[in-house]
């Protein structure tokens, strides 16, 4: 027969699991990828990019590149790193400048 854990025979004396909160908080938060103005891609070829690979109305899709345009970057997706990383990889496969960084 076990007895229950107590503080003194858990590890770190019960407190392992609250050092970790700001950790696991600071993990939780969402990869955001960010595409960003450039002077060769035309807005229209901009669009279709959004519309192809992100599956965005084209309404989305334009709204979202007006705001690469005017405001010089554009969250234009949210996830997981390995997911942030696919994206960023593919919009510099079609010759647009992205970045991936901590959603805020």
């Amino acid at each position: 027969m076990t007895t229950p854990a107590t503080p003194e025979t858990t590890p770190a004396g019960g407190t392992a699991v609250a050092d970790r909160v700001e950790e696991d908080v600071e993990t939780s938060k969402p990869w955001v990828c960010l595409v960003w103005d450039d002077p060769v891609n035309l807005m229209s070829y901009v669009t279709h990019v959004f519309v192809t690979y992100f599956n965005y109305p084209r309404e989305k899709a334009e709204q979202m590149m007006l705001t690469v345009h005017n405001e010089g970057k554009c969250a234009v997706s949210s996830g997981g790193r390995e997911e942030m990383e696919r994206d960023v990889n593919a919009m510099h496969g079609f010759g647009l400048w992205a970045t991936m960084e901590r959603a805020s």
